[in-house]
């Protein structure tokens, strides 16, 4: 009998389903389990793509692959996830296993080989399916703190076939982890999105404290709103023997009983994980509604509102948040919300002394100004147009303009004391390729560039033959990188050891790098913020430990630019070296038993190009 492809489709399914639920989990399975990060944690700027398990604060615990397969791929490095190894299964999923202390013998051998075939002290090595074939059991590894990590612990992560990550917590390690503890809620916001909402009369994002109440979080007030408003949730989740705190996967938002938006962050496209930063406000707050351009499909929706919050004039609503965990447990938030009309007179004192402000919540230009006796009409001036706005309304002797970009970036706006020149200086559309140039910069944007509408802003100051570019606050985010060419530097340094550096807040300077053009510098950049001309003419520093027949180890460090790569010779021959950039130590790994014998030459370069070199002899 010849089967379907529809019957082949689905047994192919079902064998994938059946098989998954068999996966033996990593570390010491089981026994009980301790977690310190769980799946769809927000950190910086990206979701937590696996489940963190704790191996009791050292280096060594045996780590076990979690079904049949082959090591299809396999990392060794300092930084992100240090010595990782993938997993191919053969039902199309496959696991990943992170900050490992070092791999299993046969691996590591194969890796060596890899290693010194190529020349590089770093490396990602792919392999084919008959290289390193590993059976449902097998250690494959011993957990430890490589790279980008804060203490020794297994990264762990499953993903499908298509190379997204999905919750392990989906496949029943119920024995090895044990969680009864509900979420923890912190605070809730509520926001206006766009220039006619208001929230208790005014455009301006409000957070509120919530109390615990018989087991339930509310919001004692009932909060005022007009036009359509957000709701923003920070909490996290707590579990069981641990004083962690984790991601809460599942937000669900009722108006009046009825579902209005629902978030489950059960799977993770590696491809849009920086629209995290569209997803949260600050990365911190959960939005609970639909944000502009974000590209990820964690979401069910009302379709009519999408999340937004609207109520009648003097018409109350029921708003209700259930905060869930993969095991079940809940926090529900319950507050209310009254429908009002915007009032134009927020009342406060006259002030003499206020000072302009100009701030922007995204497409909306907000302008704070003093009272005047000349006028309160202000002239907006763009695209050879102008235009006259009331104030939306007046608090605290301030009058507050409030003007939708959409309409038009201004060039300039009188407000009837003084002209205002914004630094907006155009609108860049998501998702289109193009370019922006004035005297002072161009800057090249892909189509994959922005996470959303920008509004670019931009200034430059020229000091002492130096240059510093501000493009946007540090706060506002990129998918990708942004070409920026600054012309016409007028810099005076040597240029061959000059780069660009991000200038912080606090004057710390990180190297971003750079090519030279003539007068012009030209840099690629995921980041937005300050940036500067600066020059690293000191090379490294070599701090040798141990030189001897055994082992060479040494200290190598970097004050300005930061450590590029490095390499290491015995009697002329190359020698691996292994690195941790935490404890800034290189050491030696031999490709056979020999010892070491002859001149040692180390070599060490920054990212400016600055070379340090130390030689020895071993006798």
């Amino acid at each position: 009998m010849k089967l379907n492809k529809a019957v082949i489709v689905f047994v192919y399914f079902l064998s994938i389903q059946v098989s998954a639920q068999d996966y033996l989990f990593p570390v010491k399975p089981g026994q009980r389990n301790f977690l310190s990060g769980n799946f769809a944690e927000i950190r910086p700027n990206h979701f937590h793509s696996g489940i963190d398990v704790k191996i009791g604060g050292v280096d060594g615990e045996p780590i076990r692959v979690i079904a049949d397969g082959y090591v299809y791929r396999a990392k060794v490095s300092s930084y992100g996830y240090g010595n990782v190894l993938y997993i191919k299964h053969y039902n199309g999923q496959s696991s990943v296993y992170a900050h490992l202390q070092k791999f299993s013998p046969t691996i590591s051998e194969r890796m060596r080989q890899e290693m010194y075939q190529a020349q590089k002290n770093e490396l990602e090595v792919y392999f084919d399916e008959d290289a390193l074939p590993v059976k449902r059991g097998d250690i494959i590894a011993n957990g430890g703190n490589t790279g980008s990590s804060g203490g020794p612990h297994l990264h762990f992560e499953i993903r499908d076939s298509l190379d997204r990550a999905i919750d392990p917590f989906q496949f029943n390690f119920r024995k090895e982890i044990v969680d009864n503890t509900p979420p923890i809620l912190y605070k809730v916001a509520l926001r206006p999105l766009d220039y006619e909402s208001r929230v208790n009369g005014k455009f301006e994002r409000q957070e509120f404290t919530p109390i615990l109440e018989g087991g339930n979080y509310v919001i004692p007030q009932t909060v005022k709103i007009s036009g359509n408003v957000g709701v923003e949730i920070y909490g996290v989740d707590k579990q069981d023997g641990v004083n962690n705190i984790f991601g809460i996967p599942v937000y669900e938002l009722l108006e009046d009983e009825k579902p209005l938006y629902r978030i489950n962050v059960d799977n993770i496209d590696f491809n849009k994980g920086r629209f995290l930063l569209s997803h949260t406000y600050l990365n911190r707050f959960t939005r609970l509604y639909d944000y502009p351009n974000n590209q990820i499909k964690l979401y069910e929706a009302d379709s009519i509102s999408k999340g937004k919050i609207t109520a009648m004039i003097g018409t109350k609503k029921k708003l209700q948040v259930n905060l869930k965990d993969y095991f079940g447990n809940t926090r529900v938030l319950n507050f209310e919300v009254e429908g009002e009309a915007p009032a134009y007179q927020q009342g406060g004192a006259f002030s003499k002394d206020q000072k302009t402000k100009v701030y922007y919540q995204r497409e909306v230009m907000v302008i704070e100004t003093k009272q005047s006796n000349e006028g309160n009409l202000a002239k907006i001036y763009t695209d050879a147009r102008v235009m006259e706005i009331p104030p939306a309304y007046e608090e605290n002797g301030k009058r507050i303009y409030l003007w939708d970009m959409d309409f038009g970036v201004p060039d300039s706006i009188d407000v009837c004391t003084e002209v205002i020149v914004p630094e907006v200086l155009t609108k860049i559309p998501f998702g289109q390729e193009l370019s922006f140039s004035n005297k002072d910069v161009r800057i090249d944007f892909e189509e994959n560039t922005l996470l959303d509408d920008l509004f670019l802003r931009m200034t430059r100051k020229n000091t002492s033959g130096n240059v510093a570019i501000t493009i946007n606050p540090s706060g506002d985010y990129l998918q990708n990188n942004m070409t920026v060419h600054v012309n016409n530097t007028d810099y005076k340094g040597d240029k061959s050891k000059s780069h660009i550096y991000s200038l912080a807040n606090n004057g710390r300077k990180s190297f971003v790098g750079g090519e030279w053009e003539g007068e012009d510098i030209r840099f690629k950049t995921r980041n937005f913020g300050t940036f500067v001309i600066d020059s690293d003419f000191v090379s490294p520093n070599i701090y040798p430990i141990q030189v001897n027949a055994n082992e060479i180890k040494f200290k190598i460090s970097d004050d300005k630019s930061g450590i590029r790569d490095f390499e290491a010779f015995v009697d002329g021959k190359w020698i691996l070296m292994r690195y941790e950039h935490k404890q800034a130590t290189i050491w030696s790994e031999k490709s056979d038993k020999q010892p070491f014998k002859g001149e040692v030459l180390l070599k060490v370069r920054d990212m400016a190009g600055n070379e340090a070199v130390w030689s020895g002899t071993i006798k």
